[in-house]
């Protein structure tokens, strides 16, 4: 049952509304899409306040997109500084796709119930 603290017993597997919640958590940095830089880290962060005390599940995947989009941001602020040297276009281009990439996977793997971790990400929220 999914209730206001569904959080799921240790090996148990996550709940469709936890799996719903977690996918949404990673593509929630699609924001980024509208509102770009601020975007990419306001919808990680979101759901983390939303739902961070009612499953832990929910609260580890949305941790961890808050981390990898913060480790982008900053990586989209350096890529700025250098197109003034024309490589930040070539950076940032391969910087988008990896995001894009990224956050789809993870999406994937939390909408089937696996908890995943970035293959980069500064560790910033823990």
């Amino acid at each position: 049952m999914d209730g206001p603290n569904s959080t799921a017993a240790p090996g148990t597997a996550p709940s469709e509304n936890e799996r719903t919640w977690g996918m949404l958590a990673h593509l929630s940095a699609l924001a980024g899409l509208v509102l770009p830089l601020i975007g990419i880290v306001l919808g990680p962060l979101l759901v983390w306040l939303a739902r961070r005390d009612e499953s832990e599940f929910v609260a580890a995947h949305a941790k961890e997109a808050l981390n990898f989009n913060i480790s982008v941001l900053i990586g989209a602020l350096a890529c700025m500084l250098l197109m003034l040297v024309f490589i930040g276009f070539l950076l940032g281009t391969a910087l988008f796709i990896a995001w894009l990439v990224m956050t789809l996977v993870a999406a994937i793997k939390a909408s089937e119930g696996h908890l995943y971790r970035y293959p980069f990400s500064l560790r910033l929220v823990k």
